[in-house]
C-alpha cells in the first residue's frame, strides 16, 4: 500500500464517529432545552445535563463551552450560512440575509405546517431568553459576533472599496434584520397563538418591510 493511503475501513470508521458525535451533540443541546424549558434555566445545572444523558460533565463541556451554548448550539451555523451567502457577489447582501431568516424561519414553523405545540415550545424559548440574564447577556454577545462576521464578509465582496465605518455600518444595519425577525416572532407568538401559516406569512412580511428600508435608505 503506497504511503498515505487510507487503509480499507478508515473513512467509513471516521464518517461514523463524526456521526457519533454529531448525535451526542444534539441529544445534549434537545436535553438541556427541554429541562431549561421545564425548570427554568437558573435551576439546571449542566450536570442535570450530563446525568440525564447519561454522560459525564466533562462530555457535555467537551461539546459545549458554557451552560448558555447548549441552547444557542445551532447560532455558529446560522453565521456561517448567512456569511457564506453575504460574501457571494452574484447577490446583493440583504437577499442574502433575507434568505437566511426565510430558511430559519421555515424550520421553526415546519414551512408553516407545525403543530400548535411546537409553536408554543418556540414562544416559550423566546420567554425564557428574554427573562434570563445570563441568556440575554448571551443573546448580546451572539449578536456582536454575527455583526464581526458580517463585516468580514462584506470586506470580501468585489464592490468599489467601502471604509472600515462603512462596513461596519452596514454589518449593524444587516444585523439589525435578526432583530426584526425575532422580535417579529415573539410578536406574533403572543395569545392568542395563530396557525404555523399565519404566523409564518406575518414574520416574512416583517422581515421583507425591514429589507425594503435597507435598500431604499431612511429618508425615502
Amino acid at each position: 500500500m503506497k504511503p498515505g493511503t487510507a487503509m480499507p475501513g478508515t473513512v467509513a470508521t471516521t464518517s461514523l464517529r463524526e456521526r457519533r458525535r454529531l448525535e451526542l451533540r444534539q441529544l445534549l443541546s434537545d436535553t438541556a432545552t427541554a429541562l431549561f424549558l421545564e425548570r427554568g434555566f437558573d435551576a439546571v445545572t449542566v450536570a442535570d445535563v450530563a446525568k440525564a444523558c447519561g454522560v459525564t460533565e466533562k462530555t457535555v463541556f467537551n461539546h459545549f463551552r458554557s451552560k448558555e451554548s447548549l441552547l444557542i448550539d445551532r447560532w455558529p451555523d446560522i453565521i456561517e450560512q448567512v456569511c457564506t451567502r453575504v460574501a457571494d457577489p452574484a447577490g446583493p447582501a440583504v437577499t442574502a440575509v433575507v434568505d437566511t431568516l426565510d430558511a430559519e424561519l421555515d424550520q421553526l414553523t415546519g414551512h408553516g405546517a407545525a403543530p400548535r405545540e411546537q409553536l408554543l415550545a418556540v414562544r416559550r424559548f423566546g420567554a425564557m431568553v428574554a427573562s434570563t440574564a445570563a441568556l440575554k447577556d448571551s443573546r448580546r454577545r451572539s449578536m456582536e459576533q454575527l455583526v464581526d462576521a458580517l463585516h468580514d464578509a462584506l470586506a470580501t465582496r468585489p464592490d468599489p472599496a467601502p471604509t472600515d465605518a462603512e462596513l461596519r455600518l452596514t454589518a449593524v444595519a444587516l444585523a439589525g434584520l435578526f432583530e426584526v425577525f425575532y422580535r417579529s416572532l415573539g410578536r406574533n407568538l403572543s395569545d392568542p397563538v395563530p396557525d404555523a401559516a399565519t404566523c409564518r406569512e406575518r414574520v416574512r412580511a416583517d422581515i421583507r418591510r425591514g429589507a425594503r428600508l435597507l435598500r431604499n435608505g431612511f429618508d425615502t
